[in-house]
């Protein structure tokens, strides 16, 4: 039996344990195990009923061109932001952990992009985009810049990579530094004293040693590609003609606007499936390079 002190010790524990126990259930699994139900209904989100539908959703969704085109679009925003945010967030961690003056002050300003919602952005960029470039290319007389990029389909999702790829770039080059920072200040003097340049000390030192950071930043670029749903809404809406609505908005459009939530569901279980395999797939990576260091 337990002692009075021991009682006391559990009831300490159960006293921190139980809030966030509650708070992660109603917050992460009970939602979780309530979509998954969902997602083998046929509800449009006012019934009071649910029609079990058996796989009937996940077929429509494997059977549904739409489906497939928004998670094409979503694979070919994803490669412009993870090449694009990764380079720039690179390039301002070398140089912000370079001899640089006031590399504090810059670091805190190319950082304000990250903090910025999502939500807000995509409408001062929407701004800019129809409005900003569209009278400077009036005043300066250049055509092709007095027509705003998001009213084509092509120019509309080279825009989405480029803002998304802004404020992203601003979260990885924190891990860029930290990476650049724990670079052996005794290896890029070794390097100096043979001879190497300074490419030379960037390809063959400091590169090779950022590898962990450069793996972590390229799957978390990959797992927020594949999740960007705000600036997707305030920026394109999914237009022109649908052509930049990726796989979050296309979920968010079936279920609120189409009213199909078993069927959008469907769409974010699958979603979540993509998204586990590349956070294991992370995880295995990201272990086995700590192993071999």
């Amino acid at each position: 039996m337990l002692t009075r002190r021991g009682w006391d010790t559990w009831r300490l524990i159960l006293l921190f344990f139980c809030p966030a126990l509650f708070v992660w259930l109603t917050a992460m699994v009970i939602p979780f195990l309530y979509g998954i139900f969902i997602s083998f209904t046929k509800w449009d989100g006012i019934a009071t009923e649910y029609t079990l539908i058996g796989l009937g959703n996940y077929t429509k969704v494997f059977n549904t061109s739409k489906f497939w085109l928004s998670l094409q679009r979503t694979g070919i925003y994803t490669v412009g932001t993870v090449v694009l945010s990764n380079l720039m967030g690179l390039i301002l961690g070398l140089l912000l952990t370079s001899s640089l003056k006031g590399r504090n002050a810059f670091r805190t300003a190319i950082y304000v992009p990250n903090v910025v919602g999502g939500v807000a952005m995509g409408y001062i960029w929407q701004y800019i985009f129809s409005y900003g470039f569209t009278r400077i290319g009036a005043s300066l007389g250049i055509p092709w810049l007095t027509k705003s990029m998001l009213s084509d389909p092509t120019g509309a999702m080279v825009a989405l990579i480029l803002v998304s790829s802004w404020q992203l770039s601003a979260y990885l080059m924190i891990i860029y530094v930290a990476g650049f920072t724990n670079v052996p200040g005794e290896l890029v003097e070794a390097a100096r004293v043979d001879g190497a340049s300074s490419w030379g000390v960037f390809r063959n030192v400091r590169l090779p040693m950022i590898r962990p950071s450069i793996t972590i930043c390229l799957f978390l670029a990959i797992v927020r590609s594949f999740m960007v749903f705000d600036v997707n809404l305030s920026l394109t809406d999914g237009g022109p003609f649908n052509s930049t609505e990726l796989i979050a908005l296309r979920i968010y459009n079936t279920a609120f606007v189409s009213l199909k939530f078993g069927n959008a569901q469907a769409q974010a279980v699958i979603l979540f499936l993509i998204v586990a395999v590349i956070s294991v797939l992370q995880a295995y990576f990201t272990q086995r390079r700590e192993v071999q260091m």
